[in-house]
């Protein structure tokens, strides 16, 4: 079971407080959004602006980061009743190095980069995970790299240590080509790890001779066994299931033979998890 975004819906998404809360329901990894401030230093934080979640203005990259952790990431987080009670109770946009030292070393924690700028950003992480690993820590043992840019995954290859998710638009396409026509697209070598929701909404774009038709397709399921299957061709591959909010869906994604699964709310997706009967192990 893997925390979304620390658990968006439980807490205000990317922050200590919502790292503590998907800990204290003994969540099995930790998925974090990650950007990169003006002056170098990352910071958890997902949309393009700052008034999305908090009380500022403005793109992460336009900030310092003594400026952003000064903001409240709660500002906008609505409780079940509609209040919003971190406006009383603030809780700060926190940096990537205060994240990682407050999660267990024994857990292991996704990174989601999300800054299009490949070239800013890869750099101040590898220079967080360094400073780190020289205290004798295992950041880059334990942490691994998603985007859904692929220029993001490029500049991190770079690094010998980073351990990568497979490229979004491969897997999407291995998908695709497996649901509509049941045949196996270039199945993932071993040790892969690749991610993608259950569901999607998709649109089918057909070319004619003078013009394109297009279907819009809502929560189309992208997993099958078939599916499934061509993703653990190969021993070591770890599918991680996106979406994953109900008691159908873990089931579902258990018989895909899902090495995990991503959840907005770990609060209810644990005791999802804890109640079910026990899956074989994955391939």
């Amino acid at each position: 079971m893997i925390a979304h975004r620390a658990g968006t819906a439980d807490f205000p998404e990317n922050t200590v407080r919502a790292i503590d809360g998907a800990l204290a329901h003994k969540v099995d990894m930790m998925w974090l959004s990650v950007q990169v401030s003006r002056d170098g230093v990352p910071v958890l934080y997902r949309p393009g602006d700052l008034s999305a979640l908090t009380d500022g203005m403005g793109r992460v990259a336009d900030h310092d980061a003594t400026e952003l952790t000064r903001l409240n990431a709660g500002f906008q987080f609505k409780d079940a009743s509609g209040d919003h009670p971190y406006r009383k109770h603030p809780t700060p946009l926190p940096t990537l190095e205060e994240a990682l030292r407050r999660i267990p070393q024994r857990m292991g924690v996704l990174l989601d980069m999300k800054s299009s700028d490949a070239q800013t950003l890869v750099p101040a992480i590898a220079k967080t995970l360094d400073a780190l690993q020289g205290e004798g820590r295992k950041e880059w043992q334990r942490v691994r790299f998603y985007s859904t840019e692929k220029p993001n995954l490029d500049a991190m290859a770079s690094h010998p240590r980073a351990r990568l998710f497979e490229d979004r638009d491969t897997t999407r396409t291995r998908l695709v080509t497996s649901r509509l026509t049941g045949n196996c697209l270039n199945a993932p070598r071993k040790g892969t790890w690749a991610a993608f929701e259950l569901r999607r909404d998709v649109t089918v774009a057909e070319k004619f001779t003078l013009g394109e038709g297009r279907s819009p397709v809502n929560k189309a399921l992208m997993w099958d066994r078939a599916a499934a299957a061509c993703f653990h061709n190969h021993p070591g591959v770890r599918t991680v299931l996106i979406g994953i909010e109900t008691k159908d869906d873990y089931t579902t994604a258990q018989g895909l033979d899902a090495y995990a699964v991503l959840a907005d709310s770990p609060a209810q997706m644990m005791k999802i998890k804890n109640e079910a009967p026990k899956a074989t192990a994955p391939h």
